[in-house]
């Protein structure tokens, strides 16, 4: 068990978790009085996943790359394990109050947000893997309405859970980003 609290410190999971609960639950405060809707459970998702997603580099990656470990299984988890927390956060607020969204809403986002936190760690390196899941929803905002599966697909985390384009979408971003991030690690 000592291994696994060494790593989560080296992760800053401590702070990380601690930035996803005030983060999320000053989110669902703000909206408290508001209609609920998608886009505000999606803000809550993506910052849950963005204050989550810089634990996924260590302090030194010349030391962890040496390590006697096998990086893919903790890796995989540790993604997997972003993607839970921030769904079980925003599920576990709604439990309390009104909901921001259905819990397959939450779950398919949350997973999706995931799998872009991983890419974005592998592509630019952990301290950036916030980027993606910040920038895609940010501009899915502004993507001007169309009736086709590109627009479902490029807006995926604001679609109802049974838009099957998204569905798919975030399925794609968490095995992709999941994969890559296992295999390959954060980029130096």
């Amino acid at each position: 068990m000592r291994w696994l609290t060494l790593y989560a410190r080296s992760r800053q999971v401590p702070a990380s978790v601690t930035a996803l609960l005030i983060s999320t639950t000053a989110l669902w405060f703000l909206t408290a009085g508001d209609t609920p809707g998608f886009r505000m459970a999606s803000i809550a998702l993506a910052t849950a996943v963005a204050v989550m997603a810089v634990g996924l580099g260590g302090q030194d990656l010349d030391l962890d790359r040496t390590a006697a470990v096998r990086w893919l299984p903790r890796r995989a988890a540790h993604v997997l394990l972003i993607g839970t927390l921030a769904a079980t956060a925003l599920l576990a607020l709604q439990s309390a109050g009104p909901d921001l969204a259905p819990t397959a809403f939450v779950i398919r986002d949350s997973a999706g947000l995931m799998g872009l936190a991983a890419l974005a760690a592998t592509a630019f390196g952990a301290q950036y893997a916030w980027t993606l899941p910040f920038a895609w929803p940010t501009i899915a905002f502004f993507i001007p309405h169309a009736d086709s599966n590109a627009f479902r697909a490029s807006t995926w985390m604001l679609q109802p859970p049974d838009t099957p384009a998204a569905t798919w979408t975030a399925l794609t971003l968490a095995v992709l980003g999941t994969t890559a991030y296992a295999v390959a690690g954060p980029r130096r």
